[in-house]
């Protein structure tokens, strides 16, 4: 039987804590039901007994504190909402604690801005870790030595588990439920709880927003820049001409500063301006492609579909009412 240990920390929001719970808690029923042994034994694990919720609108009653827990085998940090480097500090004395029992060889998963506890231990330093896209520059500023993968729904690098935004928690859920016991178990969880188990990218649901909290003023003028003009031809070394800049200072300091090349900036800007066009207006494909300032539509199939995980008419046909589906 493994030992789950469902994190309570100061400021969980509750249906990251409550939803592994019961999905884990469908496996042993299921499991029950066909005559076998559960499979998991799940515990809400806190600082105190008590732990406020939501703002303090619920009170979540621990089943341990990380004093009575000597072992375990699967910690799930849950989401965090609030100021994060506020709730790191309330939150810190789990921190030796989740090291420790990784180090006794318990596995560790973080589910969306939990990431950011996770980060905090250390354990995922020069390693790979998922959150919710909406606070990927924020978890940049904190944590520049994670490898994040802002696209990704779910990672599984030694051990260590995160996933991606908001209810996309559930997959990697459903992810720890097929390896600990079989895919047939795993399927009947997503019928349950009505999950789609081959999600396997955040991009369809990520709106790019120009990380712009950085000190590096040429920079930003150059992001400005590039958001007014981008249906125009835009080069490095015009950039780098416009702000006397040398062309590899430039790409060092906008990539420094942005996570961004000043290409792929470029294509993000143009790409999240072509899929607002496509979620409301009724213009066709390749009116889009010519607005947004492309002129091939090969290119602008590829690079769509590299940023969004789509083609432009299943991006259309998905997020736009007024269109038929072709």
């Amino acid at each position: 039987m493994k030992h789950i240990s469902i994190l309570v920390p100061r400021g969980a929001v509750l249906g990251s804590i409550e939803g592994p719970r019961q999905v884990f808690t469908e496996v042993n029923k299921m499991l029950k039901n066909n005559g076998d042994a559960p499979m998991f034994k799940v515990q809400l694990v806190g600082l105190t007994q008590e732990v406020p919720a939501c703002g303090g609108i619920y009170t979540v009653f621990a089943d341990a504190t990380i004093k009575e827990v000597s072992k375990t085998d699967l910690i799930i940090i849950p989401a965090l909402d609030g100021d994060m480097p506020r709730l790191m500090e309330q939150n810190r004395e789990f921190v030796p604690w989740i090291v420790q029992q990784y180090k006794n060889g318990a596995e560790v998963g973080s589910l969306c801005v939990g990431a950011f506890l996770l980060a905090a231990t250390g354990l995922v330093t020069g390693r790979r870790c998922a959150t919710h896209w909406m606070a990927a520059n924020d978890f940049r500023k904190m944590y520049p030595q994670v490898e994040l993968v802002e696209d990704k729904i779910l990672t599984d690098e030694y051990g260590i588990y995160s996933s991606g935004g908001a209810f996309s928690y559930l997959n990697l859920i459903l992810y720890l439920i097929e390896k600990y016991c079989d895919r047939q178990i795993a399927v009947f969880c997503s019928k349950a709880f009505q999950i789609d188990i081959q999600r396997d990218s955040q991009s369809p649901f990520m709106v790019f927003r120009g990380q712009k909290d950085h000190e590096d003023e040429p920079i930003r003028k150059a992001q400005e820049f590039i958001e007014k003009n981008f249906t125009e031809k835009i080069t490095v070394d015009q950039l780098a001409g416009m702000f006397t800049l040398g062309r590899r200072n430039l790409e060092r300091r906008f990539k420094k500063a942005t996570s961004n090349t000043v290409v792929e900036y470029i294509q993000r800007v143009k790409i999240e301006a072509a899929k607002k066009s496509l979620e409301s207006s009724r213009e066709n494909v390749n009116e889009v492609m010519y607005n947004v300032g492309y002129t091939d539509p090969k290119a602008f199939r590829i690079t769509f579909k590299k940023i969004t995980g789509m083609s432009p008419v299943q991006y259309r046909n998905r997020y736009n009412k007024e269109i038929e589906v072709e």
